[in-house]
């Protein structure tokens, strides 16, 4: 009001000012376009890292429940709710029912012998046989079976959630990290547990891809046309992996001069990693208690108790890191019986000997393969939380013969925060500053066939290979092989390559060396289709994609065929020559491309993709877990709705503001009314069903309705006639000073001053006439003074003036007639006669806000650029979402 009064009473109200008054009188509301959020979730066989992208949020990594910025890998099933992650993992009361290091067994065959490590890991597991696929399952009991996919589709899942709550918007596209390692079938099942989980996945990205991706994104400005090789050691929980990368700036396309990494060497090892420290350390507790002589059971054979102890191993690990002793406990660790032992770093050290002697060996190996030596690498770069053991320190330092190790990344989530930047990168809500990317296959791919030859009368079978993509071949990357010598209908294998770099053990591990066979039909039809064509092959198009995994994209049979053209040319004219002469040439063959393609069908050889019907099943499946969970977190919080309204009421019964508005027969009725529904919920209202409480509560709140309105009416009172009397003080000043514009400036019209004069006369007169009556009335009546009827009669005076607002804002000044000199020409440069704008205000139909952005402009001159302008801009925010 002071503001609005001080500016009318300083600038005259001329038709200008009304527009600059406009600026203080609108509310303005701010509209935000829906975006869309990614996500990244770094999978690890022990701990999983999510990390987000949304407007205004660049890169982030969320924090779960627990307020950590990790997450256990892990989901306990009963047999009437599901936890996730920290919850999951505190749940050592009965282990069988707790699925965690899913990784390792994704892709692989029951007889795989990382499948009977992992049951004498967990021995409280049942894994059996798939008769189908040959994979395998949990059994807990007949009803509750679970593969590791669906298992590893509701972490997925609960990961997704995370992501949402912290977004505070639905999320579904997501980049998911794996091991480099990770086979074609262990990657296919990966994206099997993502499309349970609802999840469409961007990109498959190789965890050491994106840790090599997040330290250049942070390093652009280092890298330039000089090539630059880093290696980065990540020893995590199940494995360890060494990756060179070589970073250097490239010309492309669609972006000019950009930075580019590239992985040229991976070496890995598949067992070495803290979980199985930790298992050492447990075991060397366990037989700490038993030579205790505390209990006359072995420990091992507990279950809860072996649980128990791998927590503490994992305690002790971390504080051993840090002292070189330190005295391990558990309380209640078996029979009531306490445990208590010192360990020292040395000890631990001695037990997990050779697995420290295996650290250079991935280095190794990432040097063969790269065709390396350590004096090429400028920097090695420490991943991974296992990597903070000082002995792994010390063995890696002596083995790499450098000054010193590189800790200037984030072990715990570079791969997180390189992952969702890739994710931005794919997504087409965001800008990206473009970063090459060329990933490597680790293993070798090739085609393999069988084709008859004859040499000397004598046919024989030639077995033949081909390679497809060698061992570190770059990718995304597209592949043709050309079958030039078949006419009829055949088959072909694509298998993994020459594996010899792997151990034998390695080689058990990775499992099926074959991938698919591949059946062509259709092929002698469409020669004898196509007899007269010159044949060219049948043509195999292969895709590796972002996500490492190998796709046949179709088969077509390839020719030209030739055709010959006959044209009649033109014809010449002879002045003397009545008729037309004409000639017929041959123009020369042209040769046309003929494609058609081939029918095949595909075998897998490795694990075969669950059917169209198992993984409808297993969709169902696990969307009834989390309809039972949706359904299981309702009823809480209706249970925790009704216990805190019954509270809350018996409070509010002695509470002034309540006392003043109801009679004592009222209060005795809610009183023993609450008092019925407490004892209810005391005998039976922790079994009661969602229905039931929520009835109890409706029921409640329909008892308590007419004393919480008569309580929150005169509780809005104050506010809401403060702010009408405000607006009744300046649309009364507003008209004064309007009524005080000149004849010859006047924009507004007799009756619009007249409406608006009756509006607030109305107004005030229901004001008194109302707040009179009401005193009068007593507290515990029902109000006839309505918070809803201020409101309403805000709105109506509000609108009034803003429509005067709005057509003084788009008023345009009435131009007069120039007084003619003694030429008889306008005194002024423009020779036109006396004009009048017209104003043309807008209609009732036009908010403030329209006009105010330029969306129901009145006219066509630049009066309200500047408001063009910021509409404009705000376009232009809503659009682009953001850049990273």
């Amino acid at each position: 009001m002071d503001n609005l009064g001080r500016s009318l009473k300083m600038h005259c109200c001329t038709p200008r000012d009304f527009g600059v008054l406009y600026q203080l009188y609108v509310m303005h509301n701010f509209v935000f376009a829906v975006s869309v959020a990614v996500m990244s979730v770094d999978l690890g066989s022990e701990w999983m890292k999510i990390a987000i992208v949304k407007p205004g949020v660049p890169m982030e990594i969320i924090l779960n429940k627990e307020s950590r910025r990790k997450t256990p890998t892990a989901v306990c099933l009963k047999e009437n709710e599901r936890l996730f992650g920290d919850s999951a993992i505190g749940s050592v009361k009965n282990p069988k029912s707790v699925y965690r290091h899913l990784q390792s067994l994704l892709g692989k065959k029951h007889d795989n012998l990382q499948v009977a490590l992992y049951q004498k890991r967990f021995p409280e597991h049942q894994l059996k046989e798939d008769p189908v696929r040959g994979t395998v399952y949990f059994k807990y009991s007949e009803e509750m079976q679970y593969t590791p996919e669906e298992l590893l589709g509701m972490v997925l899942n609960f990961s997704r959630g995370l992501a949402q709550d912290f977004a505070e918007q639905p999320i579904k596209d997501a980049v998911i990290t794996v091991p480099a390692f990770f086979n074609q079938a262990e990657r296919r099942a990966v994206l099997q547990a993502a499309q349970m989980a609802g999840l469409k996945v961007l990109q498959l990205i190789n965890d050491n891809t994106a840790v090599a991706l997040n330290y250049g994104v942070f390093r652009r400005k280092d890298i330039d046309n000089t090539a630059k090789n880093v290696m980065f050691y990540d020893m995590g929980s199940g494995s360890t992996t060494a990756t060179i990368v070589t970073y250097q700036t490239v010309k492309t396309k669609e972006s000019g001069t950009q930075p580019q990494l590239q992985i040229r060497g991976v070496g890995f090892d598949r067992g070495l990693g803290g979980f199985e420290m930790d298992l050492r350390l447990r075991d060397h507790l366990a037989k700490l208690f038993n030579e205790q002589k505390k209990s006359k059971k072995d420990v091992r054979e507990n279950h809860r108790a072996m649980a128990k102890l791998i927590k503490e191993a994992q305690r002790l690990k971390t504080v051993l890191s840090a002292n070189v002793d330190f005295m391990a406990q558990v309380e209640g660790l078996m029979d009531d019986i306490d445990f208590k032992a010192k360990v020292t770093r040395a000890e631990f050290e001695e037990l997990c000997a050779d697995l420290f002697e295996r650290v250079p060996r991935p280095v190794q190996d990432a040097l063969t393969a790269a065709e390396m030596n350590m004096e090429e690498i400028e920097q090695v770069i420490l991943v991974g939380g296992s990597t903070r053991v000082p002995r792994v320190q010390e063995v890696l330092l002596k083995a790499v013969g450098k000054e010193e190790l590189g800790k200037n990344i984030n072990a715990d989530e570079a791969a997180a925060m390189g992952a969702v930047y890739q994710a931005a990168a794919l997504s087409k809500a965001f800008k990206v500053k473009p970063f090459v990317v060329r990933d490597a296959a680790v293993f070798p791919i090739q085609v393999e066939f069988t084709r008859e030859t004859e040499e000397d009368g004598i046919k024989t079978l030639k077995h033949n290979k081909r390679i497809l993509f060698q061992r570190m071949a770059p990718y995304p990357q597209r592949k043709v092989i050309t079958f030039n010598r078949y006419n009829a209908d055949f088959v072909f294998d694509i298998n993994y390559g020459d594996l010899s770099f792997l151990s034998q053990d390695d080689i058990s591990v990775f499992g099926s060396l074959n991938l698919t066979t591949v059946k062509l039909s259709g092929v002698g039809s469409s020669f004898q289709k196509h007899a007269d064509a010159e044949s060219k092959g049948i043509k195999a198009h292969f895709n590796m994609d972002e996500s490492g995994v190998l796709l046949l994209d179709r088969l077509s049979l390839y020719g030209i065929e030739i055709n010959f053209i006959f044209l009649l040319v033109k014809q010449e004219k002879d002045g003397n020559k009545p008729e037309a002469e004409a000639e017929k040439k041959t123009k020369p063959k042209k040769k046309s491309k003929i494609s058609e393609d081939i029918t095949m069908e595909l075998k897998f050889n490795d694990i075969c993709d669950p059917a169209a019907d198992d993984l409808t099943f297993s969709n169902k499946k696990l969307q009834d877990l989390t309809n039972r969970d949706l359904a299981k977190q309702e009823r809480e919080k209706t249970l925790n709705s009704l216990e805190a309204y019954i509270f809350e009421t018996q409070d509010k019964l002695y509470q002034d503001d309540y006392l003043s508005v109801i009679t004592e027969e009222e209060k005795e009725q809610i009183s023993t009314k609450l008092r019925e529904v407490s004892e209810w919920m005391d005998e039976e209202g922790y079994d009661a069903t969602t229905k039931q409480l929520k009835e109890k509560l409706s029921q409640l709140k329909g008892l308590c309705k007419d004393m919480s309105f008569r309580v929150e009416e005169r509780r809005k009172w104050p506010d809401r006639l403060a702010t009408l009397d405000t607006m009744l003080n300046t649309s009364s000043f507003f008209l004064r000073s309007a009524k005080l514009i000149p004849d010859d400036d006047q924009i507004f019209t007799e009756v619009e001053l007249n409406l608006l004069e009756k509006v607030i006369n109305e107004t005030m007169t229901w004001k008194n006439e109302t707040v009179a009556e009401q005193e009068k009335r007593s507290p515990k009546e029902r109000p006839i003074l309505l918070s809803k009827d201020i409101e309403s009669k805000l709105a109506l005076l509000d609108r009034e003036v803003n429509y005067l607002l709005n057509k003084a804002k788009f008023a345009k000044p009435k131009v007069k007639a120039k007084a003619k000199n003694s030429t008889g020409f306008d005194q002024s440069s423009n020779a036109n006669s006396t004009t009048e704008e017209k104003v043309i205000p807008p209609t009732e139909d036009e908010s403030p806000e329209e006009v105010q952005t330029g969306e129901a402009s009145p006219s066509d001159d630049d009066t309200v650029h500047t408001d063009s302008e910021s509409q404009t801009q705000s376009t232009e925010e809503e659009t682009t979402t953001g850049w990273i």
